[in-house]
């Protein structure tokens, strides 16, 4: 692994600005995600719906990196919002995505309001050895493209 540190708050400012690409929606919210490696290169990115009405941002950027594809060791999941440990839509969660990865660390912004599932995905990362780390004070931003959502 680099021994350079990499810049945790500016590439969780970048996973948050992403959130802005997401089309609305009354049923999900809007998140932003990366992918990067150890030396803080960006590997993916992704967003809600990127691709499809389903799709969770994390799940896009994990899915670009192609079929079967494994993290290397230092490898960093950046995403606005905790992953999901709960999803009716598909199958499988982002925390679920990202343990099947072999992703070794996660960093969020903001922690999932009960607003549709009850969020526990820091703790299941946390417990299947996954480093997480929450930064809050980017919280607020990453909320801004989910008012709609909590103002009701």
């Amino acid at each position: 692994m680099n021994d350079e540190p990499v810049d945790d708050r500016r590439l969780l400012t970048r996973a948050v600005a992403l959130a802005a690409n997401c089309p609305p929606s009354d049923t999900a919210f809007s998140v932003g995600a990366l992918v990067v490696d150890d030396t803080g290169a960006v590997l993916a990115e992704g967003w809600s719906r990127m691709h499809e009405p389903h799709d969770h941002a994390e799940e896009a950027a994990l899915r670009s990196m192609g079929p079967g594809w494994s993290a290397g060791p230092g490898t960093t999941v950046y995403s606005s919002l905790e992953p999901c440990s709960a999803r009716a839509s598909r199958p499988r969660t982002c925390t679920e995505l990202i343990l099947a990865a072999g992703v070794q660390r996660v960093v969020f912004a903001w922690r999932e309001p009960a607003v549709f599932v009850e969020g526990a995905g820091a703790e299941l990362l946390q417990a299947a050895g996954v480093h997480v780390v929450e930064l809050p004070d980017l919280a607020d931003a990453a909320r801004a493209p989910n008012r709609h959502l909590l103002d009701r």
